[in-house]
């Protein structure tokens, strides 16, 4: 299992291989439909203007999302009534929810990378190519397993959005994924659709 610290240099990024299984440590922020959906209308489309701590929230994530990866994962937290944080579970989030949102991000955060489950489609495999950056699938239903690699909360941002839409500051410490979409243009998820694909059309055929 290669071991990469976040933040990530783009030449290791595009160094990575569909099918390679990481263990990541460092800094990462959690993200799910309500930040992302934030991030694209108010600082990228321009469609919704900044309110209350939109622009000082906006300041604060830049340098810790710029040269990492953002994490889709609704955390059950406990330590809410003290600020005491500590992640109980924190498996993935079906990844295909952001697909209309993550190239853009990517592209105007530098993010490296994404991770979930399930895959993603055609504009975040583009934008993993531009960026670069890549789709990290993590273990669905491990997420006790997953929440052990958490070694510290420091800091919670839009936790107006709900304790699971929030987005959650991160010390993880081998964090076990693998890659399934790389800088190249190449896509597990494609690759297995196809031949699924085929496989239903050879049945079809025979019966």
């Amino acid at each position: 299992m290669r071991e990469i610290t976040l933040p990530v240099a783009d030449d290791i990024i595009r160094d990575l291989q569909v099918g390679e299984p990481l263990a990541l440590t460092g800094v990462m922020i959690t993200g799910r439909d309500a930040v992302h959906k934030w991030m694209m209308e108010t600082f990228i489309t321009k469609t919704r203007p900044p309110q209350g701590d939109d622009l000082e929230v906006y300041e604060a994530i830049k340098p810790l999302l710029n040269g990492s990866i953002i994490y889709h994962c609704g955390p059950v937290v406990s330590g809410l009534d003290t600020g005491d944080y500590r992640f109980v579970a924190a498996g993935p989030t079906t990844s295909i929810r952001e697909e209309p949102y993550q190239g853009a991000v990517m592209e105007h955060f530098n993010l490296k990378g994404a991770i979930g489950k399930g895959g993603m489609g055609l504009k975040t495999l583009t934008a993993c190519q531009t960026v670069p950056a890549v789709y990290l699938h993590a273990i669905g239903g491990a997420a006790t397993l997953i929440a052990q690699t958490v070694e510290k909360v420091l800091g919670v941002y839009k936790l107006d959005f709900g304790v699971p839409e929030a987005m959650w500051v991160i010390q993880v410490k081998q964090f076990p994924v693998v890659v399934t979409m790389d800088a190249h243009g190449n896509s597990l998820h494609q690759k297995v659709e196809g031949r699924s694909k085929q496989q239903l059309e050879s049945l079809l055929a025979v019966a």
